[in-house]
Order: C-alpha cells, then structure tokens, then sequence
C-alpha cells in the first residue's frame, strides 16, 4: 500500500477499536478526522496526550472533527487506558502495523541507550473530503491538542 501524502487521499482502512466496534475510515466521510499515533498507553507522555485531546474534545466535535488514538497496544489494553483516563474518544489497536506503516511512523529509537523500533509521536488531519490536510511528525506534547484543533478550525 502506497504512504500517504498531504493534499493526497488517504486510502481507507480499518482497524479494531475501542468501544465495541471497528474503525474504518470511510465511515467518517463527512467529518474532519484526527489521529494521533503515540508510542504505548499509560506512559508519561502518551498519558498528557490523550488527556490535551480529551480536554478539547468538546472543541473538535464543535468543528465536526473525530479524535483518534492510535498505538500497538492491544484493544484490552486500550479499553483500561481509555477507562482510566476517561477518554471520549476512541482508541485504536494497531498491532499487525497496518496503519503505522500507511502514515509511516515507525522508527529506530534510542530507549535509555538501547535501539528500539517504535511510533514516532504524530498526527494526522484528514478534512471532510478525506484529503490529508496536514501532518505532524516528532510532536512535543505540550500545547499540540491546541495546535492540532486551530488547524482543524483554519480549514
């Protein structure tokens, strides 16, 4: 499957999915999507992450926009994060790399001296039309959810 290019559509896939039922992209024609591919549930980061999006939640349904976490993690994995964090979005299991291959975020890291492959922190905003509209690599946590959503209302 070819990678996916701003301005470009992004082919539709799917994936499993918190809350009972599977993710596919085609489903959300009509509305602005958001993923944002993190590296592991309940780490520090990851944590903040969903939490900055969870709080703008309300904001980005304002602007017909869908959130979406995604991660290797399991789907039982995810249903405890999303639990515990009280995520209003859904989470994304992502084990077999699917869409972690198609938005191209996976990298050698350097974990405490040791190379390790993972998720690149990044994000994607897909507009109503499934076009890629922008693309965030390498994100710094802090003051992204407010980024993403002034992207999103700058559409």
């Amino acid at each position: 499957m070819a990678k996916i290019a701003v301005n470009k559509k992004v082919p539709d896939f799917s994936l499993p999915a918190t809350g009972g039922e599977s993710f596919r992209l085609a489903d959300h024609n009509g509305h602005n999507v958001v993923l944002y591919f993190y590296p592991r549930d309940n780490t520090p980061g990851c944590t903040l992450e969903g939490q900055d999006f969870r709080d703008y939640m309300r904001r980005f349904k304002t602007a017909n926009t869908r959130v979406f976490g995604i991660s290797r993690d399991s789907l039982a994995c995810h249903e405890k994060f999303k639990q515990a964090q009280k995520f209003s979005f859904e989470l994304l299991a992502d084990a077999d790399e699917k869409a972690c291959r198609l938005f191209d975020v996976i990298r050698e890291k350097n974990m405490y001296g040791k190379k390790v492959i993972g998720i690149e922190r990044s994000t994607f905003l897909i507009d109503a039309d499934g076009l890629l509209r922008r693309e965030w690599r390498k994100v710094k946590v802090e003051g992204h959810a407010a980024e993403v959503l002034q992207a999103v209302k700058d559409l």
